[in-house]
């Protein structure tokens, strides 16, 4: 799927107030690079910002099974970086993780493994 055809279907999928000024950057065959522009970046805001970036890798009509977060420090105020990828897929199930950036891919606040249904 192309960047343009992801931006769409996410932006078709989440109301207004959930996008946190979304824009796919890369959307590879299993990757997907997103950036978000929240006004605050709590704990609430990354955990959504980590379902969104799971289901633009697993499938955007999907819905998150498990979810197992570890936060690896403050995120700063400034722009949210998503790197996801697909680990595997297995019939109808998918095992993915989500690492979140604050501001640049260097140091990642974030890591998310989730198990998703298609």
């Amino acid at each position: 799927m192309t960047e343009d055809e992801l931006q769409k279907r996410l932006d078709d999928s989440l109301p207004e107030s959930e996008r946190h000024g979304l824009f796919v950057e890369e959307s590879g065959d299993q990757d997907v690079r997103l950036r978000f522009s929240p006004e605050r970046c709590t704990t609430a805001t990354l955990l959504a910002l980590t379902e969104i970036a799971l289901r633009a890798a697993a499938g955007v009509e999907a819905s998150v099974v498990t979810l197992n977060v570890t936060m690896l420090r403050p995120a700063q105020q400034a722009d949210v970086i998503s790197l996801s990828r697909v680990l595997r897929r297995d019939r109808g199930t998918v095992h993915a993780e989500a690492w979140l950036f604050s501001h640049a891919v260097i140091e990642p606040v974030l890591h998310a493994t989730a198990t998703v249904t298609a």
